[in-house]
C-alpha cells in the first residue's frame, strides 16, 4: 500500500499516525438494455464484510490505474473507467507484528465507477473469497460500509440520468 514516511505525533494521542492513499471502483453491467444496473461487490478472504473493490497504489501508478488494476485483479473481471465516483477517508488501528506498536492509519479511498467488460469473477485473486453481482438497490443495502452504501446510491442516480455513464 501507499503509505507515507512521514509520520505525525499527535499532542493529545500516544499512536503514530501513517497516510494510506488506495483506489478502487464500483463496477456495473446492465444484463438488457433499458434494464436496471447490476454491481460488483467483493468479500474480502477472512471477513464477514461486502465491500467495493479496493487497493494500495504500486509506485509511479497512477489513482486511475491502480483502481483499474485493482478491481480486475479482486474480481477476475475486465473493466475501464467511466468516471470518478467519489473519495472516502476513515482512521483505523494496525500493528506490524503482535508486539510492535499500535498505528493508527488515515485512509483516503479514491473510487471510480467502471464499465464491466468482460471476464471471469471465478478469477479473483486470492485476497478475495467471493465476487458477487447486485442488483443496485440490494448492492445499496448489502454493503457493510456506510460511505460505500452512499457512492453505490450516488452511482445509482449517475447511471439513471439521460446521457449520463450508463447510456
Amino acid at each position: 500500500m501507499a503509505t507515507k514516511t512521514r509520520p505525525r505525533r499527535s499532542p493529545k494521542s500516544a499512536f503514530r499516525t501513517l497516510r494510506e492513499f488506495s483506489a478502487g471502483g464500483l463496477i456495473w453491467r446492465r444484463p438488457h438494455p433499458g434494464a436496471k444496473p447490476e454491481v460488483v461487490l467483493v468479500k474480502p478472504a477472512g471477513k464477514q464484510t461486502w465491500v467495493m473493490p479496493k487497493g494500495g497504489l504500486e509506485s509511479e501508478e497512477t489513482v486511475e490505474q491502480a483502481a483499474q488494476r485493482e478491481c480486475e485483479e479482486e474480481t477476475g473481471l475486465r473493466v475501464s473507467i467511466d468516471r470518478p465516483l467519489g473519495q472516502v477517508a476513515y482512521f483505523y488501528a494496525r500493528r506490524e507484528s503482535p508486539d510492535g506498536p499500535l498505528y493508527r492509519i488515515f485512509k483516503r479511498v479514491s473510487f471510480f465507477l467502471m464499465r464491466h467488460q468482460g471476464g471471469d469473477p471465478s478469477q479473483h485473486d486470492d485476497e478475495i473469497q467471493d465476487v458477487r453481482w447486485f442488483a443496485i438497490d440490494d448492492a445499496a443495502r448489502k454493503a457493510s460500509h456506510r460511505n460505500e452504501r452512499e457512492l453505490i446510491v450516488k452511482a445509482a442516480g449517475l447511471l439513471d440520468q439521460a446521457g449520463g455513464a450508463g447510456s
